[in-house]
């Protein structure tokens, strides 16, 4: 049974975690994405970075944030799943048979028979500039669509990736989903869309996959400086596809000793809250004015809905304040811990954190001494006025 709870602006549901981690998110399932990506020829784990200060601040043990910023220099974690799930549908085209690798995918044969096909997709932006950014890489053509509200500089990152297209409409996100869908069907483009519907799962669940392959870095990464595991992982989401890969991935490789799950979300449009709530995947209506662009999101993705409703502990839903409190703790940092430039939905796991430590709720959610937070720092200055302008408060 879900229990709410309200503090100081922010809202929380909790529950006991109970339920199996989907075969499309298990270790032999996400073997494939994790060999694809490792062919790539720019391909590098990005840093986790150790906060120390931040930690004795906070007074836990640890806080780690895996900085996606650096990823194939896009300043967001998407092209990992938006350049797999290109892959898969290229390879698909081709009628490629075993291991996929970018090599088989560059041949002259397969640029030729590549060069007609074109793709289109919906977008709060970093998915959209990671689909771009694939698509040229592979010789195709993107067309993406960003929902009213997209700040221009996000449309132009993605003309820049190397889109054909990038539109901001006036549409809601969901409505933009809806309209790139339709032009798939009217045009005979392909559909590379990060949520998913019945009867529209198999791109969804290969984008969803290739996120798991910054879940098992940061583990690695962990085990690395001598930790064994993290005692909780804050998760952002929007639909929820990077939320329940990482979740899934990490539930997956550690099984009985697995963290503590919060997923966070912006607070006017908190679709995966709603729908905790209710016990069944809702809708949130409406255009909402957050600042979290990425996570401006009004339905669940039905893939990871399941993985996030059995295996998640607690639900934030977090007003913009506490990202922009994210974006100062990770870009003006404490004495001795490196700066993070965190953009908004990158930074409000941070800036939940730390409001959470400080809170009477930090005994219900057990942080103390010995915990080790996992923060996924998901997106750069995306919109660079604006991380300059929080910063500057």
């Amino acid at each position: 049974m879900m229990q709410e709870t309200r503090w100081e602006g922010l809202s929380l549901l909790s529950h006991t975690p109970r339920g199996e981690v989907p075969p499309f998110l298990r270790p032999a399932a996400t073997e494939a994405p994790w060999a694809f990506h490792h062919t790539l020829p720019d391909y590098a784990p990005t840093p986790l970075v150790r906060l120390p200060g931040l930690a004795r601040a906070l007074g836990v043990g640890e806080v780690l944030v895996k900085d996606e910023s650096h990823r194939f220099g896009l300043n967001a974690f998407k092209g990992l799943g938006g350049i797999y799930a290109l892959a898969r549908a290229a390879g698909e085209v081709l009628g490629l048979a075993g291991p996929l690798t970018w090599e088989s995918l560059q041949t002259p044969a397969a640029r030729q028979a590549l060069a007609g096909v074109e793709f289109v997709t919906a977008t709060d932006g970093n998915h959209g500039r990671g689909v771009a950014w694939a698509a040229r890489r592979l010789g195709c053509r993107a067309h993406v669509y960003l929902p009213a509200g997209s700040v221009p500089a996000r449309a132009q990152a993605i003309l820049d990736a190397g889109a054909v297209e990038a539109e901001i409409l006036p549409l809601s996100y969901d409505d933009t989903v809806a309209h790139a869908a339709r032009l798939a069907r009217e045009k005979g483009w392909r559909l590379i869309q990060d949520t998913s519907w019945p009867g529209y799962e198999d791109v969804p669940a290969w984008i969803v996959q290739g996120y798991t392959t910054m879940a098992r870095e940061a583990a690695e990464q962990l085990e690395e400086l001598g930790l064994a595991r993290p005692t909780h992982v804050f998760l952002q989401a929007g639909v929820g596809a990077m939320a329940g890969g990482v979740l899934g991935y990490l539930a997956a490789r550690y099984g009985e000793a697995a963290p503590d799950f919060l997923i966070a979300e912006p607070e006017d449009i908190p679709c995966i809250y709603a729908s905790a709530q209710a016990g069944q995947p809702r809708r949130v209506e409406g255009q909402a004015g957050t600042i979290m662009a990425g996570l401006n999101c009004g339905t669940p993705c039905s893939l990871t809905w399941p993985v996030l409703r059995d295996l998640a502990r607690w639900y934030a839903a977090c007003p913009d304040a506490v990202a922009e409190e994210g974006m100062r703790l990770l870009g003006r940092p404490h004495p001795g811990d490196p700066a993070v430039v965190s953009g908004e939905s990158g930074a409000v796991t941070a800036g939940l954190l730390a409001r959470l430590a400080q809170s009477p709720l930090r005994q219900d959610l057990g942080l103390g001494e010995d915990s080790v937070v996992l923060l996924f720092s998901t997106e750069g200055d995306t919109d660079p006025e604006h991380y300059r302008q929080v910063l500057r408060n």
